[in-house]
């Protein structure tokens, strides 16, 4: 939750949310690299499912 009150919101930079958002895709990137060791099968039947998607998808 933010401790911000939404009265004294100050609009956020573009080199603030760049930042932001490159913090989130790496902790996603780490949970999912997690989730791939934790759970090796679910992980490759995951990759095999992104490949066939990949594979049928028309451009």
């Amino acid at each position: 939750m933010s401790d911000r009150q939404p009265d004294d919101e100050v609009p956020e930079t573009a080199a603030q949310r760049r930042a932001r958002r490159a913090q989130f895709l790496r902790d996603l990137m780490e949970a999912r690299e997690l989730r791939d060791r934790v759970q090796p099968r679910r992980a490759r039947a995951a990759r095999m499912r992104q490949q066939m998607r990949m594979r049928t998808f028309r451009w």
